[in-house]
């Protein structure tokens, strides 16, 4: 789960796993996988930041890529 803000400023958590897309219009709005959509204080890029970290904590490290032109290297974190 990942704490996000309203705009009347009470915080509240979402299971991140049931986000299907956050978009800026000009607000944030995340859309759950349900279709419900959430108006949110957070950027489009902290909430991508709260979802990696909460997927990060949950299932790990994620690899990092680096893409060299044609080489691509993974590198473990």
């Amino acid at each position: 789960m990942i704490k996000l803000t309203r705009f009347d400023g009470s915080e509240f958590a979402v299971n991140a796993d049931f986000i299907k897309f956050v978009e800026a219009a000009p607000d944030t709005i995340v859309t759950l996988t349900s279709d419900q959509k959430l108006l949110v204080l957070e950027t489009v890029d902290e909430v991508i930041e709260r979802v990696i970290e909460y997927k990060r904590l949950a299932y790990g490290r994620l690899p990092e890529k680096i893409d060299r032109g044609n080489e691509e290297k993974v590198i473990e974190s």
